[in-house]
């Protein structure tokens, strides 16, 4: 009888095991789903976003409307984060490879002005870069970069909808898959 009941509570375990981990595994496509289901950005951020401006390293203000209604890649990087340099020559060919496409890509420097402008003379980039400084941080979390950690890359399409968010370092199959 012992050994009847010792059978019935393994088998019992077992089934809530696995009951368990089926319940996990639903929960997680689930909430991918969730997360990739709406790729509009909530109302408040859009405003957000195309109502922003930022210093670009002549002192000129760029504002973030004249980006609106083409693809675009946001690209929070800083001087000091290695994996920001190293994604940049790749961000580069990419821009002159898709500019007459419409793709634009902003690099939104979340750095000291002087260092970035030193940055740009010794590293020269043609896409647009502009001075984010602690702000620019947190214009980066309003768009998904929750930790705040760099390199954060947000692809919009033409109608401003999400294509792809990346934190970490970019590569070559990152951007194939914009095309």
């Amino acid at each position: 009888m012992t050994e009847i009941n010792s059978k019935s509570t393994i088998l019992s375990d077992r089934r809530s095991v696995l009951m368990a981990a089926g319940l996990a595994t639903l929960a997680g496509l689930g909430l991918g789903w969730w997360r990739l289901r709406d790729t509009r950005l909530p109302m408040e951020v859009e405003e957000a976003l195309w109502g922003a401006e930022f210093e670009q390293l002549d002192g000129q203000m760029l504002a973030m409307s004249r980006l609106k209604g083409q693809p675009l890649v946001i690209n929070f990087w800083a001087t000091w984060c290695p994996p920001c340099v190293e994604e940049m020559p790749l961000l580069d060919r990419f821009y002159q490879e898709n500019k007459l496409k419409g793709w634009q890509i902003l690099g939104i420097a979340i750095d000291q002005p002087s260092s970035v402008r030193r940055f740009q003379a010794q590293f020269p980039v043609s896409y647009p870069l502009v001075l984010g400084g602690l702000q620019g941080n947190e214009f980066g979390r309003l768009l998904g970069n929750d930790q705040g950690s760099l390199p954060y890359t947000l692809v919009l399409d033409r109608k401003g909808q999400i294509f792809q968010r990346k934190l970490g370092r970019l590569d070559p199959s990152d951007l194939a898959a914009w095309k």
